[in-house]
């Protein structure tokens, strides 16, 4: 049974994700940054909203590496135990050492404070040395669930490395692909991969509803998308995208 995972940012986009039949959502704010750990609030709001799909929590506390100070890790913990005490059905995790490998003491932290809970480890696998010596450190752990590009760009051209991950997975963690994930892909990335599970974000652009616009100020950096346009979980285009690989 192939799975389905839709990274969104609210209610909205998981409310979007469940009536077009996706399996899953990864809960994040900050998607600009590649995700980062969502409030609370949003957490709880999102969990009351849904009732079918299953919410797993991106628990990351800032962009760039995943190199974590012992603040970090100590914020992480907290944000762990914080999901999965309103409800999250699982988390998102991850943590690399400076030389590329997968950070146990933190990892072995933050399953602790998961109790229990489902577990991805997320795409800080792309950043790893040695992708099949960190997949089974990530078996030994007990990790169920590990989302992957292939160390490339997209899960397409990454594709050859996630086919060598299933295989040697063998049924003892599921590979999830992620990355570039599209209507236009899935199809080539599920035959090329005999990956089981697939990790994708289906946005859109819209304009907002601001009728005064001041067209002047910037809120972000110099890399900022337009200050009065949203960027929109699509149902839509879920449905192309599952479309494509399960009739």
């Amino acid at each position: 049974m192939t799975t389905f995972e839709i990274c969104v940012d609210g209610v909205a986009g998981t409310l979007a994700a469940e009536r077009a039949g996706a399996d899953r959502v990864e809960l994040c704010a900050g998607l600009f940054e590649g995700g980062l750990t969502p409030s609370i609030g949003t957490i709880e709001v999102t969990l009351h909203a849904a009732s079918r799909i299953r919410v797993h929590v991106l628990v990351r506390p800032r962009g760039g590496d995943f190199i974590y100070s012992p603040y970090e890790v100590d914020a992480m913990v907290r944000d762990v135990q914080a999901a999965v005490t309103v409800g999250a059905h699982g988390v998102v995790i991850g943590a690399l050492t400076p030389e590329g490998a997968i950070d146990l003491p933190t990892m072995r932290r933050l399953l602790a404070a998961a109790d229990g809970a489902d577990v991805t480890f997320h795409r800080a696998f792309d950043m790893v040395r040695e992708p099949f010596d960190a997949l089974e450190q990530l078996v030994e752990l007990g990790v169920p669930r590990v989302l992957t590009s292939g160390q490339e760009e997209s899960a397409l051209a990454g594709a050859p490395l996630i086919a060598d991950l299933v295989a040697k997975a063998d049924g003892r963690l599921a590979v999830m692909a992620g990355g570039g994930v599209t209507e236009r892909t899935i199809a080539r990335i599920a035959a090329a991969t005999g990956a089981d599970e697939y990790h994708f974000t289906a946005r859109v652009s819209t304009d907002g509803p601001a009728i005064h616009r001041n067209p002047l100020p910037r809120m972000g950096g110099v890399l900022s998308r337009p200050e009065y346009q949203r960027s929109e979980t699509s149902p839509e285009r879920i449905g192309q995208i599952i479309g494509a690989v399960r009739p």
